[in-house]
């Protein structure tokens, strides 16, 4: 297992698209449980499979033997259903983010509405909490949201990166900073209620930096680029690569306030 310093950024990788890759044609390759393994090996202190309601890529199976073969962290991201909450209560991963889902969607779009969702996820957040699974919301960086994550009595928050990211992808500079500065508001905020916070979606080489700077955010989840740029130059390689940008983005911030 992967040992951490008290200033440690951690990084968990998402392994879901090697899935989507693998199901394009069926039968067992890729593996995501092998790039699982290589995450470890090359530096991640987690990882993450988010199990559909469609099993359009991680499946059952994947997250049976996710539990069993890898010695980190497995974050289980989930729908807010009675069967996801089954298949996580009998799985017991280290942790459950609950996210939005959409059939109709690629990805998952936007965050959780974690407010507006309160007496369907309480149930939830409750059960998985009773059962000692961390439970991680998946939420925009919005006060509204952070206050309704508190109330639910979820440990942990995860800021949603993708309009950040978006606007980097569209050369909208002022927006990408804009973005930026709400997510570093919403990560303090999110601290100061006491809650561990995350990010993540969307994160290529060009946009971890200002994010892993942001001393307030304890982890980053990342995928879907990782596995796009492990095609062209391994993925162990293209994992390296992100875990060196985001610890000498957050050892510079660090070196910044102690100064």
């Amino acid at each position: 297992m992967n040992k951490q310093r008290s200033n440690d950024l951690r990084l968990g990788v998402n392994i879901d698209h090697v899935a989507t890759v693998r199901n394009a044609r069926g039968g067992p390759h890729p593996d995501p449980v092998r790039a699982a393994l290589m995450a470890q090996k090359a530096g991640a202190d987690g990882i993450t499979a988010h199990l559909r309601e469609d099993r359009r890529h991680i499946s059952d199976l994947d997250i049976e033997r996710l539990r069993r073969d890898i010695d980190i962290p497995l974050n289980f991201e989930m729908a807010a259903t009675e069967e996801m909450l089954g298949i996580a209560l009998a799985q017991k991963p280290h942790a459950a983010c609950i996210v939005p889902e959409k059939r109709e969607e690629r990805t998952t779009e936007g965050g959780l509405d974690a407010a507006g969702g309160h007496n369907q996820l309480s149930p939830i957040v409750r059960q998985l909490s009773d059962a000692g699974i961390r439970v991680s919301l998946f939420i925009e960086a919005d006060e509204r949201q952070l206050d309704a994550a508190v109330l639910l009595g979820a440990a942990v928050v995860e800021l949603h990166t993708g309009t950040y990211c978006e606007a980097w992808l569209n050369g909208d500079m002022e927006a990408f900073e804009r973005e930026r500065a709400r997510i570093a508001a919403a990560a303090e905020a999110g601290v100061a209620r006491g809650l561990e916070v995350h990010a993540g979606h969307g994160l290529t080489y060009d946009t971890v930096q200002p994010i892993a700077a942001i001393p307030a955010i304890k982890e980053l989840n990342i995928g879907h680029f990782l596995i796009g740029e492990g095609i062209f130059i391994g993925l162990d390689v293209a994992m390296r690569e992100m875990r060196q940008l985001m610890d000498e983005a957050r050892q510079s911030a660090m070196e910044k306030i102690s100064s």
